[in-house]
């Protein structure tokens, strides 16, 4: 069956990795630590993905930038503190050795540092499943389109055949900015209804619904 894409980009936390509430939690520690207002869990989720002034700008608009870094410290220490954060959604080891194998091209793009993304490759074992990756530290951030543009100039992939899968608008968002189609997992990060007003060219419940999808899609 002739292939609709060629290359899969996908998010990692809320799309790969079932790290959403760890992240939520640590945010909301990390500010309570240091006697800041804790945002609600709404608004925590809604960073998910963003770089690190973006999303501490978001939560924590009138802190001065200057203890962004502090923050981010505080927030390190409790998502380290435990591998809540890189547990595999149910399905997806399966799925990405699978579409390894027929020889779809893999990519990840993440709001992680670098760091941080080897750290989850190698305790949810995927390390070395990807072609490429691109992370928040290594040029601008979502929804700026550089890690998709990066990403397909690394693999010589041009935006009409590579597709973008993630669990929030920052992802559906950057997807746009770079002319990529793109579908929404919506057991992530943002509600359905966000993600659904942007139009991807699908909304999916499950890894495995996901699967399925790229099955008869891609």
């Amino acid at each position: 069956m002739k292939r609709n894409f060629d290359l899969l980009v996908f998010d990692w936390d809320g799309t790969l990795v079932d790290s959403a509430a760890h992240i939520v939690s640590s945010i909301q520690a990390a500010c309570r630590d240091l006697d800041l207002p804790v945002p609600s869990d709404s608004i925590a989720r809604y960073v998910i993905g963003l770089g690190l002034q973006d999303a501490l700008e978001y939560v924590l608009p009138d802190l001065d930038t200057s203890r962004h870094a502090e923050v981010a410290e505080r927030y390190r220490i409790h998502f380290l503190a435990s591998n809540q954060g890189s547990v595999l959604f149910p399905q997806v080891g399966e799925g990405i050795a699978r579409l390894e194998e027929s020889g779809m091209l893999l990519a990840v793009a993440t709001g992680k540092s670098r760091r941080g993304l080897d750290r989850s490759l190698q305790l949810t074992g995927l390390t070395g499943r990807f072609s490429a990756s691109r992370c928040a530290d290594e040029g601008f951030p979502k929804p700026h389109p550089d890690m998709l543009e990066r990403l397909m100039y690394m693999l010589g992939v041009s935006p009409r055949r590579t597709l973008m899968i993630g669990d929030t608008t920052h992802d559906l968002n950057m997807a746009s900015n770079a002319g990529t189609a793109a579908v929404a997992v919506t057991y992530g990060a943002h509600p359905r209804p966000a993600l659904e007003e942007l139009s991807p060219l699908a909304c999916v419940e499950s890894f495995a619904e996901l699967m399925e999808w790229l099955d008869g899609n891609a």
